[in-house]
């Protein structure tokens, strides 16, 4: 009897894509939260045989969640709460919010001071460094190794010589936007660094949509530095066409000790070593503030709730300034329902930023903004990476985290909720700045570009949720 080999094959390999689609149907079905999602990694699954259920392995799990969740409480410690001061607080629902997401305190006696790009930032970080005593913690996305950031390591290396506990880590695929990578240099000078989730062969590890991109730098447990800054080249380009621009912002105070810990905690997520938190350090100023962070953990949707709260709760103005603008739905309807019921709702985004398909998926959902009364503007180059929120001059959200479903529900994130007048005011200094010199955009022009450019951002917005 002659056995049909092809037949055989042709059998295995129907059985074997039809057990691979089952499995990854299945697991879709019992973790993915967005039904939208679901059918497209479950229709990807069964049309493309094999290729889905791996492109789904490598993009679609999320492997941090379990992980997190054993480091969380294990090797990090929540920071003490203060003694409060919450009955006289404004937006008394937002602080509710802000409270009811994270799990922590909003602590008072900080004082969180903006610094209007590297050349304010830079010289105060490096002078840190240099008087830095007993520890230095330093998270970045970006750490180029050459030109003026090369400063940074002369500063951090002499920390290490001087006895300094020096902990840097830096996302795994931001490292590759410098040559040579910032860690194997580091560790070449004694400075203990660290990847984020590193793409690797062996065991394979691709974790595309799960990066970190928090930038927070802690000296001494008694000041810290966070924002959405970091630690390149780029901020000091003398060209406009190579230049960012960015705000960056300095904190004094308690509310230090979160960010400590959610330093710490990453630390732990990628070394399994758990650092000590300092303990709360003395009233610095009046701004209560508290830390939000975002991530695909156990941390997921925080910063969106967050978002909602400060808009719903907004009665004259919401001011944005952020590099990417592509809201999910719930957060650009809040937007609309706020410039309806007459908040006046002003947005500045960059004409061009540094990632074009972003821009063009930005642009096609722009028009269900415009109709509701929402401002949008265009500011012209060099490119401002500033994420800045501020809601009826009296609360501040400031960060890493852009408007775009990659911050708000891929990346890790770091979020800084600050209720204070007086940085406010400066912020919206910074932010009439940039609408001075900035175009409106307009409705009727809007809809009036050529059909091949409406269609490419058609295009590019229908994959918007992972731009």
């Amino acid at each position: 009897m002659t056995v049909d080999w092809a037949t055989v094959w042709q059998t295995a390999l129907g059985l074997a894509h039809l057990f691979l689609a089952t499995a990854t149907t299945l697991h879709v079905l019992l973790n993915k939260r967005d039904p939208r999602a679901a059918f497209g990694w479950i229709g990807l699954c069964w049309l493309l045989p094999f290729l889905g259920p791996a492109t789904y392995g490598l993009l679609g799990i999320n492997r941090v969640a379990q992980h997190g969740r054993r480091l969380h409480g294990l090797s990090v410690p929540r920071p003490r709460a203060l003694p409060g001061h919450s009955d006289d607080l404004p937006l008394i629902q937002l602080q509710r919010i802000g409270g009811a997401v994270s799990g922590l305190p909003l602590l008072g006696g900080n004082r969180v001071q903006p610094l209007r790009n590297a050349e304010a930032a830079y010289p105060q970080m490096l002078a840190a460094v240099s008087a830095a005593q007993h520890s230095l913690w330093i998270g970045s996305y970006i750490f180029d190794t050459a030109g003026a950031c090369r400063k940074f390591f002369d500063a951090l290396a002499a920390a290490v010589a001087r006895g300094v506990s020096v902990k840097v880590l830096v996302d795994g695929f931001g490292e590759w936007y410098s040559f040579p990578h910032a860690v194997g240099r580091m560790r070449r000078r004694g400075i203990d660094a660290a990847r984020f989730l590193p793409p690797r062969l062996l065991p394979p590890s691709l974790s595309v949509n799960l990066r970190n991109h928090r930038k927070t730098m802690i000296v001494d447990g008694t000041v810290a530095w966070t924002g959405g800054m970091n630690i390149s080249n780029s901020y000091l380009a003398r060209r406009a066409s190579k230049r960012t621009c960015d705000t960056h912002f300095r904190v004094d105070g308690p509310v230090v000790v979160q960010l400590a810990a959610t330093f710490a905690r990453d630390w732990a997520f990628a070394t399994r070593e758990s650092l000590l938190l300092p303990i709360p350090p003395e009233r610095a100023g009046n701004a209560r503030a508290r830390v939000i962070g975002g991530g695909p953990d156990e941390d997921l949707d925080k910063l969106v709730l967050v978002l909602l709260g400060a808009v719903s709760a907004a009665h004259r103005t919401i001011h944005i300034m952020t590099p990417y603008f592509l809201p999910p739905r719930e957060l650009a309807a809040a937007l609309q329902a706020a410039a309806l019921r007459g908040v006046e709702v002003e947005v500045i985004l960059p004409y061009h930023s540094n990632l074009r398909y972003v821009d063009w998926a930005a642009r096609h959902a722009m028009r269900y903004l415009l109709e509701q009364g929402v401002r949008l503007y265009f500011s012209p180059k060099p490119f401002d990476h500033s994420k800045l929120l501020m809601v009826d001059g009296v609360y501040s959200f400031v960060g890493s985290a852009n408007l775009d479903p990659r911050s708000l529900r891929l990346n890790f994130e770091l979020g800084l909720e600050v209720f204070d007048p007086g940085l406010c005011a400066e912020l919206e200094k910074v932010f009439n700045e940039s609408r001075a010199r900035s175009q409106r955009v307009d409705l009727a022009a809007h809809l009036q570009r050529p059909l091949t450019a409406r269609l490419r951002d058609s295009v590019f917005w229908l994959f918007s949720p992972y731009l």
